[in-house]
């Protein structure tokens, strides 16, 4: 949830009205997360989708990484970015819900570029060869510094990584967090700030996310 969603109801109406329109298809695969799943929130976002969507316009990745499915709906959002021969390998564990990302992947004009795969990311990202020009991280926070670390070989100049959460409902701004979650989240944050291989903007949209492009 934003600032805005919470705080500002009205500025939040504002912000929704002044955004592009959501494609049929994610409107559909969002009522559909929010009836079957427990944890619905896990969803990007109508307004973070479209800027997914926007950022994958921009860059038209060949080769786009998602680590963190849930319902597939950022996916949909990165595909629409996609170079006609590009692909997209989205990766889960969550063998239970996985029915619901295969069942709107194949609905989807996109189908034959997305790759789902039921597989631990830091295994996918240890074996793999592939570079990647497009990352989007949005799982388990206590493996977010490993993701980083793991992926620093796998893109060249311009790519572009977004990490989601980074944020945490304000939990960065402990001075002495608890949480191992927490404590991770702003490792990573500070990290990508001090590396010279790369530059960074973390945006307040919702939970925050930090855009990083590789020098």
């Amino acid at each position: 949830m934003s600032f805005f969603e919470e705080q500002c109801p009205e500025m939040d109406r504002y912000l929704g009205n002044h955004t592009s329109g959501e494609p049929e298809i994610l409107k559909r695969l969002r009522k559909e997360t929010f009836q079957k799943t427990t944890q619905p929130h896990m969803i990007s976002g109508y307004q973070q989708g479209r800027l997914l969507a926007i950022l994958s316009k921009m860059s038209r990745p060949k080769n786009i990484l998602e680590i963190g499915t849930f319902t597939g709906y950022a996916t949909l959002c990165l595909a629409e970015g996609l170079d006609r021969e590009g692909k997209i390998t989205t990766l889960d564990v969550n063998e239970e819900l996985a029915y619901l990302p295969k069942k709107y992947f194949a609905e989807s004009e996109f189908s034959g570029q997305i790759d789902f795969q039921l597989k631990d990311a830091n295994d996918f990202l240890e074996e793999t060869a592939e570079f990647f020009d497009f990352v989007f991280i949005d799982a388990d926070k206590e493996n977010y510094m490993t993701y980083f670390n793991l992926i620093k070989p796998h893109v060249k100049s311009g790519a572009v990584i977004l990490f989601d959460n980074v944020l945490w409902y304000g939990k960065v701004l402990e001075e002495n967090p608890k949480k191992k979650a927490t404590q991770i989240i702003k490792e990573l944050n500070e990290a990508v700030t001090k590396d010279t291989d790369f530059e960074n903007l973390i945006l307040p949209l919702r939970d925050g996310l930090h855009l990083i492009r590789k020098k």
